[in-house]
C-alpha cells in the first residue's frame, strides 16, 4: 500500500526526496560495522489507510538473512483479527518482535484495546517496541505517545519486554523513569544523532539503567555511521558501552545466533 501523502510530505521534509533502499541501507551499516540491524513493519491500516505488509519485512529479511531482524506490525484496532495475524506473522514469517505506532493508530500503549495483542506478544515470547516521542508524520498526535502510559502496560505484563523507541524524547525523563522501575522495560536512542542526546540520558545510562539502552539510528533519519562516530566520543564504561551496542539487544530479542 501506498504512503499517505501528508505522511510522505513528512518524510520527505526531513529525509530529502530520495529515500533509501536495501542496498543503501546495508551499505550504511557496513561502513559504520553494524552486523546486523531490526527492520520494522507498520500497521495503520484503519486510521491512516498505511501498511508496510509483515510479509514484505520477511522477505527482506529471507534475502538477507544475516544482516536484518524482522519485527511485525499489526493495527489493534481490527481485534481478533490483528491477534492472529501477529500470531501468523511469528510462527510463520519468523519476525521476532512486535512495533506499535501508537500516534499512527490513535491509541495510546495503555488502551485496553491494545491488551489482546499484548498477551499474544507475551505468549510467543517476543518484545514490543513503542514508538514514544515525538515525530514527523504531518497530521498525527504527539499525545499519544507519551512514555508514562508504558508504565502501565509494564506493570500488567510484568513478563513482557518492553521498548520506548526513540528514548520518548522530549519526555525523556519519563522514559528514564519508566525504565528504571519497571525490570521490563528497556529504551533505544535511534532517531537522534548522539552527540545531541540529553546528557541526562547518559548520565542515566552509565547508571541505573545501564542494562537498558539499545543502540538504534532510525535510517535514514540519522545515518549509523554519524551514529557511531559520534557515540565514540562519548563517555562512557566498556560494559556500558558493550550492552548499548549490542549485549542488552541479545537479552531483548531472542532466537538470535
Amino acid at each position: 500500500m501506498s504512503m499517505p501523502e501528508a505522511m510522505r510530505e513528512g518524510y520527505v521534509r526531513v529525509f530529502g526526496n530520495d529515500l533509501p533502499t536495501i542496498g543503501d541501507t546495508i551499505a550504511d551499516m557496513d561502513a559504520a560495522g553494524v552486523e546486523r540491524a531490526v527492520v520494522v513493519a507498520v500497521d495503520a491500516e484503519t486510521v491512516w489507510s498505511y501498511r508496510v505488509s509483515n510479509e514484505l519485512v520477511a522477505e527482506t529479511v529471507r534475502n538477507n538473512p544475516d544482516r536484518f531482524i524482522g519485527f511485525a506490525s499489526v493495527d489493534p484496532n481490527k481485534g481478533r483479527t490483528a491477534v492472529r495475524e501477529l500470531r501468523r506473522a511469528v510462527t510463520q514469517d519468523n519476525m521476532k518482535g512486535l512495533k506499535l505506532l501508537p500516534h499512527l493508530i490513535e491509541l495510546n500503549a495503555n488502551d485496553r484495546r491494545m491488551y489482546a495483542v499484548y498477551e499474544e506478544a507475551l505468549d510467543l515470547g517476543i518484545p514490543v517496541l513503542f514508538h514514544m516521542g515525538t515525530q514527523f508524520h504531518t497530521g498525527s498526535k504527539l499525545k499519544f505517545a507519551r512514555p508514562l502510559d508504558v508504565d502501565e502496560v509494564a506493570v500488567d505484563f510484568p513478563d513482557l519486554k518492553l521498548i520506548i523507541a526513540h528514548f520518548g524524547w522530549p519526555w525523556y525523563e519519563e522514559a528514564m523513569a519508566v525504565a528504571h522501575r519497571n525490570p521490563n522495560v528497556y529504551f533505544n536512542i535511534a532517531g537522534w544523532a548522539p552527540g545531541r542526546i540529553p546528557d541526562f540520558v547518559f548520565s542515566y545510562m552509565r547508571g541505573p539503567v545501564k542494562d537498558k539502552a539499545l543502540f538504534g539510528s532510525d535510517y535514514p533519519l540519522i545515518s549509523r555511521q554519524r551514529a557511531m562516530a559520534e557515540l565514540e566520543k562519548i563517555e562512557m564504561p566498556d560494559d556500558v558501552r558493550e550492552g548499548l551496542y549490542y549485549k542488552n539487544a541479545l537479552e531483548v530479542i531472542g532466537g538470535l545466533d
